[in-house]
């Protein structure tokens, strides 16, 4: 059994490969949720979602996001409304005391469904609604990821990595912000001057997560900060994977990025924003997967790849480079 962490695009694009490396049969993958969001009552979990339709084979793999060829024809009507009545457009934030009432699921993320700030297509809405009713209905999020699982035809395990409700802040420059304002709608622009995973006080690992946590785990090249760093927030999820072997891969070629705003967030929370940050970040990694062309040297072995992936072909390769750093540390 292997359990892959995933967050953002990294580990999704990942497990493009996986097949043929890692048994589908035997592989959990734990995803983030501290960058949900509820948009107009309906809970959106954008990383567990990515590996649920990337595993029912319908993600859109241009954009690592949505189903594709999706149409959006409710998210432009809510435009045209919200132009036509003069409505201010963007993250449209509910009131303080919403935000700690009702569904205890989605609170300190609530967003006005007004002028939507994050484009949701027609089949992509219907998930979000199947979800937030089934969660209404009394299901856990992890029971109702097995459900939509089940009904995409996942042959993995998809967990979320808690059911208590974790958000992902950002504080910058201008102030403090959702992670999905700060990126989505914002695109990194705002100095990031910390991240704050609000929630965690409370916050515990599933059952679930906690047995997926025994096995290997692999991190993949997702963002060290809001991708992983809501998880290692969570209680005992740190501390487990000081226990059993663990592989990360690098999303940075020495202090080059893939994609994405790790280098802002990773200088943000005071880390180098390189893979030696990346390094200090995990100290519960017993091995690295690292870029042919990174020369950094770490206190720990590391397998050495070409670690871009921009198809199957590139995540196999990026995959046999885990299952042989995984033989070095088990």
């Amino acid at each position: 059994m292997t359990t892959f962490l995933a967050g953002g695009t990294g580990t999704p694009k990942l497990l493009d490969g996986a097949e043929g490396v890692f048994d589908p049969a035997e592989t959990t993958v734990v995803a983030n949720t501290g960058d949900d969001v509820e948009l107009g009552g309906h809970l959106v979990c954008p990383d567990v979602d990515t590996v649920l339709f990337h595993g029912g084979g319908v993600l859109d793999t241009d954009r690592w996001w949505g189903i594709e060829g999706d149409t959006t024809e409710t998210d432009e009507e809510l435009h045209r409304l919200a132009d036509a009545a003069g409505l201010e457009s963007g993250p449209r934030y509910l009131p303080e005391e919403a935000q700690t009432t009702g569904r205890d699921i989605a609170r300190w993320r609530r967003f006005s469904g007004v002028s939507e700030f994050m484009e949701i297509g027609d089949r992509d809405r219907a998930v979000h609604i199947t979800r937030t009713s089934l969660l209404d209905e009394g299901h856990s999020l992890t029971e109702v990821t097995r459900t939509l699982a089940e009904a995409f035809g996942l042959d993995i395990d998809l967990l979320p990595m808690s059911d208590d409700p974790v958000a992902s802040i950002v504080h910058t420059d201008e102030g403090e912000m959702h992670f999905q304002e700060f990126w989505v709608h914002r695109r990194a622009d705002p100095a990031v001057e910390d991240v704050e995973f609000r929630g965690t006080d409370g916050a515990e690992p599933t059952p679930a997560v906690r047995d997926a946590l025994a096995d290997p785990v692999v991190v993949g090249p997702s963002n060290p900060v809001t991708s992983i760093g809501p998880m290692r927030s969570l209680q005992g999820f740190e501390e487990a994977l000081s226990e059993t072997p663990v592989v990360a891969v690098s999303p940075f070629v020495e202090d080059r990025v893939f994609s994405g705003p790790a280098a802002e967030l990773m200088r943000g929370v005071g880390y180098e924003a390189s893979t030696a940050g990346v390094a200090e970040a995990y100290p519960f990694a017993d091995a690295f997967v690292l870029d042919d062309a990174d020369g950094t040297e770490l206190d720990r072995p590391v397998v050495r790849t070409d670690t871009r992936i921009d198809g199957p072909e590139d995540a196999a390769r990026v995959c046999r480079a885990v299952r042989e750093a995984l033989e070095v540390v088990s």
